[in-house]
C-alpha cells in the first residue's frame, strides 16, 4: 500500500468554507464518480483543518488529503488516465491554490504506538 499525502490550500480569492463546500460537494464526488479513475484508488480521505487552529501547524493551509493506492503504479495509471486531464486538473483548479501543494507519496508506516498507552 502506497499514499499520497497532500497538504493543500484554497485559491486566492476563495473564503474557506467556499473551499471546503468545492472539496467534500464538488471535487471528491466527482473523482468518485468516473469509474476509470475512481478504480485506481483504494480510499481517499480530505482531512480539515480543526477549527480555532490557524495558528497551530504550519500556517495558510485549508486540509490534507490522504489518497491510498495499492501500488504506485496505481497512482500513476490515476494521474495518467486521460478523464484525470479532462475532469479533475480543471477542476482543481477551480479551489486550489496549486502552486504551493505540497505532497509526497509514502510507503507503509513504521508503528510507533498503536492505541493508548499507560503511563
Amino acid at each position: 500500500m502506497v499514499k499520497l499525502i497532500c497538504f493543500l490550500r484554497r485559491k486566492e480569492g476563495l473564503t474557506s468554507e467556499e473551499f471546503h463546500r468545492h472539496w467534500t460537494e464538488n471535487h471528491g464526488p466527482l473523482i468518485k464518480s468516473l469509474p476509470d479513475l475512481a478504480r485506481h484508488i483504494v480510499r481517499y480521505e480530505q482531512h480539515r483543518r480543526v477549527a480555532g487552529t490557524e495558528d497551530l501547524g504550519t500556517e495558510d493551509y485549508d486540509g490534507v488529503t490522504i489518497q491510498w493506492f495499492d501500488r504506485l503504479d496505481d497512482f500513476l495509471a490515476f494521474v495518467g488516465e486521460p478523464d484525470y486531464d479532462r475532469y479533475i486538473y480543471p477542476d482543481e483548479e477551480k479551489f486550489l491554490d496549486r502552486k504551493s501543494l505540497v505532497w509526497m507519496m509514502t510507503e507503509e508506516p513504521t508503528v510507533v504506538i498503536d492505541g493508548p498507552t499507560s503511563g
